[in-house]
This record gives C-alpha cells, structure tokens and sequence, in this order.
C-alpha cells in the first residue's frame, strides 16, 4: 500500500512516500480502505518525539480517517463489506474495569491511533470493528474523517464533563483549531454564548462566521482577561476552554466565582505557573479531558451526519504532500481541519 512515514523522529524532511505492506486484521478488527484522514497537532508532535516515546518504527501518522471496509478478520453482522464508516481513534482495550463500565477513554491500556501505533496516512490501516461508525453513503469521507476526534474530544469536554448548560457563557482561547471550532459550534447547539480570544483578525471574523459572539483580539491588548471582563459586562464566563495552558492565569481571571476551565492539552507546553488563591477563592475547578467514550462518539456523529454540526473544513493534501500539510498545521495557518486525500 501507499503510505506516508518515518523511521526516526525529525522535521518534516524525514516523511517519505513509499510502499509499505498493507495491515492485516485480526479477530474482531476491519480492515479499512481509507480515502481521507485528517491532521491533527498530535500529528507533527510524534513525528518530532518526546522524551520515553517509544516506536514501533517505521511509524505512520495520523488518528483520524474515514473509508471502506475491506475484510474482516472474523465474522460480524453488525457490517458489511463496502460500508463506508469513519474510525474512532480512540482505542480502549474493551476489557478492562473502565471500558466495561463504559469510561474506555480512560482504559488502563489506552492508546490513540497513529501515536502510540500506525496510523491514518495510509491506504489501509486495521481496528477493532467497535472502533467504528457506519455513515450513510453519499457523506463526505473528507468531512467524516475531519470531524472525528476533535468533535469527539469537544463534545465530551464541554457537555459531558463540563455540563455546559443553556444560557451560559463560554470562552474560547485561541481561533483557528479543529476542537475549538468544534467547541464554537456546540457551545452555540446548547444555547450557550461564545466569547472568543485570538491574535489573527482573519480567523477571528471566520470565528463569528460559525457563531462566535464577542471577539477579542489579544494583540491589540495582552491583558485580555480584563477585556473579556469587560465585554461580559462584568460578569465574567460561566466556563472557559483552554488548551494552550500558559494562558491559564488569563482564563482563571475571567472566570465568575464556580466557573470551570476546561482543558484537553497543553499547546504552548506542559508546565506553567498558576496562582492558587483564584482557585480556592473562586470556586474555580479545572476539569481535564481526553478524547471520549465510545457512546459519545456515536452521539456527537448522529449531530454530524445529520448536519446539526458541520465541520469546518481547511485544505484538501494529496497523501503525498503530508509534509507540506503538517507545516501549515504546525505554523497555524490553517482555519478549521486539513485532510489528506488517499485516492
């Protein structure tokens, strides 16, 4: 099969084109004929390593993907051949205390698709057949594969553990980025109002095209907290998503006293300094996420395919040009998800 990898970590000059023996599946996984998968941060992130990461090398990138099933590697009534799905990323062991009490995002075997194993830049890749979500036919294999986990990831964040509720206030840190556009859109489906926070006018004007209502443009002015304060008349957000993490001072400021910071990753780094006393003082909690369970994926996919939540869609990469793709990303140039085209 045709498929983009590496086989140490690097820049985006160790990505290579090239043939690779296409995957087998096991009992109880699909095989899957991609035709699209999307980027994702996570993405150059691997391929540039971290310290205890440990490879089976060659590695290929990429959790999210949207195809055909090709085979199987035992008998299901649930699928069929040519049944076009997209794949769950998010792959819990399904035997473990947390995935049968239905919590397998936080497996005690938990691995993402293309970080930890091969992944989506590819003609074909395997998983478990519980990993998948069947859509109707004439749906976009590019859309499908965009909205997976950042739709998921937002979801799961912002209603399932945030209890985001009607009438409430959310702030937004950053435009442009496959989950908080995603956060725009369903903060707005559970009648929340969005403030958002970014440094791009452009993005910024693209944020209130898909329902932001107040914009802040941070370089205009770096103590954006106050201004947030001041364009929520005082009153401050009801629930704040950051996932940049050294911005956490400037979101526990805008929070209302019992407000919720939400975060699923750490963008600008994994350690920073915050000051305590606004969060006891306030009531504040910081709610961590990651990824969703699999009864959240099928919920927030029912809202998708059925156009009650669309993904916003960036630019289509031929598989070959993953490279050239996963600079835009890394340079945030991009506006919503870009895919790969696996034709």
């Amino acid at each position: 099969m045709k498929t983009v990898l590496f086989h140490q970590h690097g820049g985006p000059e160790v990505l290579e084109y090239t043939d690779f023996p296409a995957p087998e599946p096991k009992p109880g996984e699909a095989l899957i004929r991609l035709r699209a998968a999307a980027l994702n941060r996570m993405d150059v992130l691997v391929r540039n390593g971290w310290a205890g990461l440990k490879l089976d090398m060659p590695h290929i990138n990429g959790a999210d993907g949207a195809g055909e099933i090709a085979a199987f590697g035992s008998i299901t009534n649930e699928f069929s051949i040519g049944d076009h799905v997209v794949l769950n990323a998010n792959l819990g062991c399904g035997a473990c205390e947390y995935c049968l009490a239905g919590k397998d995002n936080m497996c005690r075997d938990w691995h993402l698709l293309g970080e930890t194993i091969r992944g989506t830049y590819a003609e074909y890749v395997c998983v478990p057949i519980r990993q998948l979500y069947k859509l109707p036919v004439d749906f976009d294999f590019h859309q499908a594969a965009a909205s997976a986990l950042v739709y998921q990831t937002a979801w799961h964040s912002l209603v399932k553990r945030g209890n985001l509720q009607r009438g409430e206030t959310v702030l937004i840190v950053g435009a442009g980025g496959g989950v908080n556009t995603a956060s725009v859109q369903i903060a707005k489906l559970m009648g929340a109002q969005v403030v958002m926070v970014g440094s791009d006018a452009q993005k910024l004007a693209k944020a209130e095209s898909i329902g932001a209502d107040i914009l802040i443009d941070r370089s205009k002015n770096e103590d954006w907290s106050k201004s947030v304060f001041l364009a929520t008349n005082k009153r401050g957000v009801d629930v704040v998503v950051d996932n940049v993490g050294t911005t956490f001072m400037q979101s526990l400021r805008t929070l209302r006293k019992g407000g919720r910071l939400l975060t699923v990753g750490n963008s600008a780094g994994p350690k920073f300094e915050i000051d305590n006393r606004y969060i006891f003082a306030k009531h504040l909690s910081i709610i961590g996420s990651t990824m969703s369970t699999l009864a959240d994926f099928k919920e927030v996919m029912d809202l998708i395919v059925t156009g009650k939540l669309k993904p916003i869609m960036d630019t289509m990469y031929s598989l070959k040009d993953a490279a050239a793709a996963q600079e835009r990303l890394w340079k945030n140039e991009n506006f919503g998800k870009i895919t790969l085209d696996i034709e």
